[in-house]
């Protein structure tokens, strides 16, 4: 195992040594898949303690640098010392210059009202009307289309602006890995010119 490999998945991840030494031999060496296997117990790890309760945090704004665009949000964590964590807060820091550039309106898809994505229906019905395509394969392009436009929507199934692989969700459920509470999105408003 080299210590190079090992620096560098540190680096993507900021998971422990240990972890990603666990995690390489998982993986046979293979650098991708160690970042998966890391991933997918970061993920585990935030189902784990999304139940705990977030009782303390911090506000953060951002303003772009034209001046015309900026941001408020609150982000939540279980203790008062995590909330001054400087991983913690440059968090905070992205998800605000996130919503900032991103425009989301709902923090999940299902908080996308129900009357919204009737309208969004009708014009999608109306865009495949003269498309000879089986009622059933239809059925299943609105549907493809409502998932889409309600995850467009939301800020936590959004790809995270400064690293579109991944969502800004998923970019919170590794960051309560690393930092070990449950960290949630409170509510937030973004302002334009």
């Amino acid at each position: 195992m080299s210590l190079e490999l090992v620096k560098k998945i540190r680096e993507k991840t900021g998971a422990g040594m240990v972890d990603i030494k666990n995690a390489i031999d998982e993986a046979k060496g293979d650098e991708e898949k160690a970042i998966e296997i890391l991933r997918k117990k970061g993920q585990s790890k935030a189902a784990k303690k999304s139940g705990r309760e977030v009782k303390e945090g911090i506000i953060v704004s951002y303003i772009h640098s034209n001046g015309k665009i900026g941001s408020m949000v609150k982000l939540y964590c279980e203790t008062d010392f995590v909330a001054r964590n400087e991983e913690f807060v440059n968090l905070a820091k992205d998800i605000a210059m996130h919503i900032s550039a991103m425009d989301p309106k709902f923090i999940l898809p299902e908080e996308v009202p129900a009357e919204l994505v009737a309208k969004e229906r009708e014009i999608w019905n109306e865009q495949m009307k003269d498309e000879k395509k089986p009622e059933d394969i239809l059925k299943k392009i609105l549907e493809g289309k409502e998932k889409k436009f309600r995850e467009e929507m939301a800020l936590s199934t959004q790809p995270f602006v400064k690293q579109p692989e991944k969502s800004v969700g998923e970019l919170v459920n590794e960051k309560i890995g690393k930092i070990g509470e449950n960290i949630q999105i409170g509510e937030f408003v973004r302002y334009e010119m």
